[in-house]
């Protein structure tokens, strides 16, 4: 790794000259370690309310549709289903949420917000609000708005090229058990 990158080094050193530093990397791992320092920046302030952020990507889901089930908050997150099953037991335990069956399927767990889980978007999201002000600072609304679009084009494409690779029956391997 970049030694200016390292986690030991201090906020200041790590910051200092990143541009020249990184200058020659592909864009897959600048998008990475920009997408780690999102994710550092608003996990710093979601701490300060017993949030994590794992816990934050249902709870943005959530704030904006309630009554998903289980499965459709896994394919919302892009997360596996025992991944979403623990989160909400740990956000249903916190009395962030509560889950019930409906229509007399037992099988299907569907996921509410209680008032405290309501109430926290008003908390929560200034924070997210706040880690992008950060991370944009100096970055005219230009370049931001075309920053969006290329990243939204850079997702599309790589959602067709998924698509694509499972018509021909190629899928993500498992990261757990099988390896050799």
């Amino acid at each position: 790794m970049n030694r200016s990158l390292r986690d030991t080094d201090s906020p200041q050193d790590r910051g200092a000259g990143l541009s020249e530093a990184l200058k020659d990397e592909r864009v897959a791992h600048l998008v990475r370690l920009c997408a780690r320092g999102f994710n550092r920046s608003l996990t710093r302030r979601l701490a300060d309310h017993g949030v994590s952020f794992g816990h934050w990507v249902f709870l943005r889901i959530l704030w904006k549709t309630e009554g998903l089930t289980q499965r459709q908050l896994s394919e919302q997150a892009n997360l596996t289903e025992p991944t979403v099953h623990t989160a909400m037991a740990k956000l249903q335990e916190a009395g962030i949420v509560t889950r019930r069956t409906e229509s007399g399927n037992r099988r299907k767990q569907h996921v509410y917000l209680t008032k405290k889980g309501r109430d926290l978007q008003d908390v929560l999201e200034p924070l997210a609000v706040e880690a992008n002000s950060i991370a944009l600072k100096g970055i005219d609304k230009a370049e931001q708005d075309a920053l969006r679009q290329m990243l939204l084009h850079i997702l599309e494409n790589l959602a067709e090229d998924e698509a694509e690779a499972e018509a021909r029956g190629l899928r993500i391997p498992p990261t757990r058990g099988n390896a050799v």
